[in-house]
C-alpha cells in the first residue's frame, strides 16, 4: 500500500491539534456550554476560511467558484453529519465518563472500513489488522475498570457512526473541489445549525470573554485549519487510513494532558497509546504483492 507521507503527516499534525483541543475544550466548558462552545468556534473556523479562500482564489485562480453545486452540496452534507456527530457527543458526554466517551467515539475508525465496503470500496486484511490493533489500543488508552453499554452511551456510539459518515463525505467530495471553500461552507452549516441549541444554554458574554482563547484555539485550529488539512489528505488516502491516523488525536490529547493539566499517565494508558501508534505505523508499510513477483518470475521464465 503505497501513502504519500506529505498527506499522512497532515493528518498526523490534524490529531495533535485535535488532541491540543480537548485541553482547550475542557478548559472552555468551565465558563460556557458544549453548543456555546461549538457553535461560536464553528462560526470562527467560517469567518478564518473565508478570507483565506479569497485570497487563493486572487493568488492561483479560482479553482471552484463558491456556486459550484458540488461544492454547495459538499459543504451542506459534511456541515449537517458534522453538525450531528458533535452534538451526540456532547450529549453523551454528559452521561458517561470521559474515557469510555473517547474509546465509543473512537469507534468511527471500525465503521469506516465497514460503511466503506457499502461504497465498494474494500479495505485489505492489512488494514483490518491495523483497525482491530489500533482498537485494542484505544481499549487500553481509553477504558480502566468495568466496561458495559449504557443508554446514554448510545449517543457516542451514534456520534461514531456520524464521524465515520463525515470521513467517507469528505472521501467523496474533496478531490472535486476546492477543500478551503468546502471546509467553510461545513463550518457555517454546522455554526447556523447550532444557534438554536445555543440560545438555549443562555450564554453570557462576560463567561465567553473569561474563555477566549480556548474558543479562539478550537476555531482558527481545531476547526479552521485541522479539518481543512483533514480534507486536503483524504484526496490522497484512504478513509479507512486517514481514520486510523486521526484517531491518534486520543494519543496526542493523553500527552497534552499530562504535560499542560499535569494528568498522570498509567502503565496500561502508555501499553494504550504504543500499540496505537504501532497501528498506524503499519498502516505506512506497503505490502508486497503476490502478482508483482509472479510477473517476475515469468519474466524471467521469458528471458
Amino acid at each position: 500500500m503505497k501513502c504519500n507521507m506529505k498527506y499522512t503527516f497532515m493528518l498526523v499534525f490534524t490529531a495533535l491539534i485535535w488532541g491540543m483541543a480537548f485541553v482547550a475544550q475542557s478548559a472552555g466548558m468551565e465558563h460556557v456550554g458544549p453548543f456555546t462552545f461549538n457553535g461560536i468556534r464553528s462560526i470562527i473556523g467560517a469567518l478564518v476560511l473565508a478570507p483565506s479562500a479569497w485570497f487563493m482564489d486572487k493568488k492561483e485562480g479560482v479553482l471552484t467558484p463558491w456556486k459550484d453545486k458540488t461544492l454547495v452540496l459538499g459543504g451542506l452534507i459534511c456541515g449537517v453529519v458534522l453538525f450531528l456527530a458533535t452534538s451526540s457527543q456532547q450529549i453523551g458526554i454528559i452521561t458517561t465518563s470521559s474515557g469510555k466517551a473517547g474509546f465509543l467515539t473512537a469507534l468511527y475508525m471500525v465503521l469506516v472500513p465497514i460503511f466503506s465496503i457499502a461504497l465498494r470500496k474494500r479495505p485489505g486484511k492489512q488494514i483490518w489488522f491495523c483497525v482491530v490493533l489500533a482498537l485494542v489500543g484505544m481499549y487500553f488508552l481509553c477504558i480502566d475498570g468495568e466496561f458495559s453499554i449504557q443508554a446514554g452511551d448510545l449517543w457516542l456510539l451514534a456520534c461514531a457512526a456520524l464521524f465515520a459518515l463525515q470521513i467517507l463525505a469528505v472521501d467523496k467530495f474533496a478531490p472535486n473541489v476546492d477543500v478551503i471553500k468546502l471546509s467553510c461552507y461545513q463550518f457555517a452549516v454546522t455554526g447556523v445549525l447550532s444557534i438554536i441549541p445555543l440560545i438555549q444554554e443562555h450564554p453570557v458574554m462576560d463567561n465567553i470573554m473569561e474563555c477566549w482563547l480556548p474558543i479562539a484555539y478550537a476555531g482558527v485550529l481545531s476547526s479552521g485549519l485541522a479539518y481543512t488539512l483533514q480534507m486536503e489528505a483524504q484526496k490522497k488516502v484512504q478513509p479507512t487510513v486517514a481514520s486510523l491516523i486521526m484517531c491518534l488525536e486520543s494519543v496526542f490529547s493523553a500527552i497534552f494532558g499530562f504535560i499542560i493539566l499535569g494528568e498522570r499517565l498509567s502503565a496500561r494508558e502508555v501499553i494504550g497509546c504504543i500499540v496505537m501508534l504501532a497501528a498506524v505505523v503499519l498502516t505506512q508499510i506497503p505490502l508486497k504483492r503476490k502478482s508483482v513477483v509472479t510477473k517476475t518470475v515469468v519474466s524471467a521464465k521469458a528471458a
